[in-house]
């Protein structure tokens, strides 16, 4: 388990090679759930990060042994399915980084119809390494890109994933996603009080008026079994 001092880049890198094959990825579940008012979602396998308050659990620390291989044609019919029983207009991929393997992404985003909004939640690693993954976004209009920045600084980025580099490419993609004329928003998971830093940088960026959310991190039972292990539950309380 990749647990501290680890680079996002080259784990992005060793990650893929097991949830790739060709232009297959591995899913582990694909269901309606009750966010953003309504959404199909397939839950992908497979992060760059190692989140201490990440919901999921094998689908990130035991990739090798969860989920299936499916082509992104597959994907797409499944998700689009289950929005259509539901009377969803919204789709997502959601349990991993969807940008792990981005040619398998682009593919299953093509086969989406355009009268659903795909709804692509990222941490944004790799959308700042590599602008060109964020060019090839710009052909679809139907797409809105939330990034999740994981703390309001370097510091707090490392304490909550144990990357050693890696805020600073959560910057630089919102910056690229401006730059390449993509709807996007910012989630933000911190919890520093004074986050005057980084709005500052946004601020530098002309990234002020981009809506923030505040995302909740939520005590499930494996997190909470994962912070205390970790000695650091008491933060999250």
């Amino acid at each position: 388990m990749e647990t501290q001092l680890y680079n996002p880049i080259e784990l992005s890198e060793k990650v893929e090679k097991i949830v790739t094959k060709n232009n297959l990825k591995k899913y582990y579940r694909f269901r309606p759930t009750r966010f953003y008012g309504g959404i199909a979602t397939a839950d992908t396998v497979g992060c760059n990060l190692r989140c201490n308050f990440c919901w999921s659990s094998n689908s990130v620390w035991n990739a090798e042994k969860t989920g299936e291989f499916y082509s992104a044609v597959d994907v797409a019919k499944i998700i689009s399915e289950v929005a259509e029983k539901k009377g969803y207009n919204q789709i997502r991929i959601s349990g991993g980084e969807p940008t792990i393997g981005i040619n398998h992404l682009i593919e299953v985003i093509k086969n989406i119809e355009s009268k659903y909004l795909f709804i692509l939640e990222t941490n944004g690693i790799l959308l700042g390494y590599n602008e060109d993954f964020v060019k090839k976004l710009t052909q679809f209009k139907n797409l809105h890109v939330r990034v999740c920045i994981k703390g309001s600084n370097p510091e707090e980025f490392s304490w909550f994933t144990g990357a050693k580099i890696g805020f600073n490419y959560q910057l630089n993609a919102l910056e690229n996603l401006k730059n390449n004329n993509l709807r996007f928003n910012i989630a933000l998971v911190s919890l520093n009080e004074k986050k005057n830093d980084l709005y500052k940088k946004l601020q530098e960026l002309e990234l002020n008026n981009v809506m923030i959310e505040e995302e909740e991190i939520k005590l499930y039972p494996q997190v909470k079994n994962r912070l205390e292990n970790a000695g650091i539950l008491h933060h999250f309380q």
